[in-house]
């Protein structure tokens, strides 16, 4: 993680309790090192337990990682990201718009089952693309 990267995702991070003063005892790991991991291993596609060893302990790796999806903290720190390099780009740092795939929203479990499923050419009667 670049020193830039690192300056717009430090702020989103919680300040543990025992720097203000509230008692507990200070992290064994530090927040960067975890966040390098958890980009290490989305990068990599590689499964927890195959984290290399110059990282911390997988479990600590993963709990850190759950506890801030549970706060919304991973999204928040894709989305400040994505803004900064779609920035860089000469962009808005929102896209204004996106693409869906007509197979994916077809078997999402929001659609009923009726709709869902492959429709082949030779079943479909005229121009009207149905089930039978």
């Amino acid at each position: 993680m670049s020193d830039a990267e690192w300056a717009a995702i430090r702020p989103l991070l919680p300040v543990p309790a025992w720097l203000q003063g509230r008692g507990g005892q200070p992290e064994g790991y530090c927040h960067r090192q975890m966040l390098d991991a958890i980009r290490y291993l989305v990068a990599g596609g590689i499964s927890w337990r195959a984290m290399p060893a110059d990282f911390p302990d997988c479990g600590r790796v993963y709990a850190f990682f759950r506890r801030w999806r549970e706060h919304g903290l991973i999204t928040e720190f894709h989305d400040r990201l994505r803004g900064r390099v779609r920035e860089r780009e000469g962009r808005q740092a929102e896209p204004t718009a996106g693409i869906i795939d007509a197979q994916s929203v077809k078997a999402a479990a929001s659609v009923p089952s009726v709709s869902r499923g492959w429709v082949h050419l030779s079943e479909t009667c005229d121009t009207e693309r149905r089930r039978w």
